[in-house]
Order: C-alpha cells, then structure tokens, then sequence
C-alpha cells in the first residue's frame, strides 16, 4: 500500500471519529477513538510512541509521538480553534528524529478533521509526496 492510499484510509478513519463525537473533548479522547478506528481498518498502531533526539551520538531528548501507522505514518492529533504553526513544526520535528517520511498533523476542530500533511525530504531521494 502506498503513502497516499494509507494516509486516505487514516484520514477517514479520523472523519469518522470527529463525525461521532464532534469537537471539544481532550487530545487523548481523540486518540483512544482513532486508534480503534484505525485498528478495525487493519492497520498496526503503536500509541505514545517513545522518541529519542540524538546530538553528536548523545540523546539530548525525549519526546513521545502520539500515534504511528504501520510503523510508517506519524501522527500528531490536537483538538483546538485553531492549528498553531508550532504544531507542524513538532511534527516535521519528530519526522526528522525517527527518519520516517510522513506525517500527518489531524486536528479534531469545530467544524472538521483538518489534515496537514507533512513530508520528509531526502536530497538523495528528491522531493515526492
């Protein structure tokens, strides 16, 4: 399965939550439901996944990722008014410190789901989405 057909089925699958519980409940409620939703739809979910930053061969940090989607697909959930750029720039952050290529930043707002996709680019692989 390819990186756009994954990242379709999760999006879906975080449409059905918010389309159930609606807007205001906190990140984690979000989270337990979407990973039922995801697990149902067949994929592997690790939750509060543990993320080390590395400094010259030293961990500097510890950071957990909310969600990862077949060990492929970080996912970062907030449920607020409004996404803060700092919220993408966590990700592409956590992006950068597993070496994994894609993340999706899903926000359980108002009104909807909103997705930010974020990916990883390699100079020796170019630039792809």
């Amino acid at each position: 399965m390819e990186y756009e057909e994954i990242t379709q089925k999760i999006i879906a699958c975080a449409y059905k939550v918010h389309n159930t519980l609606g807007f205001g409940f906190l990140e984690s409620v979000y989270e337990n439901s979407l990973v039922i939703e995801l697990i149902k739809a067949g994929f592997n979910v690790k939750q509060q996944f543990p993320i080390d930053v590395y400094y010259e061969g030293h961990c500097v940090g510890s950071f957990k990722a909310d969600v990862i989607v077949d060990d492929l697909i970080i996912l970062e959930l907030k449920s607020v008014q409004n996404l803060a750029k700092e919220s993408e720039v966590q990700l592409v952050n956590y992006l950068t410190a597993t070496r994994k290529d894609v993340g999706l930043l899903l926000n359980f707002g108002p009104q909807k789901v909103e997705v930010k996709r974020k990916v990883r680019i390699l100079p020796d692989k170019g630039t792809y989405l």
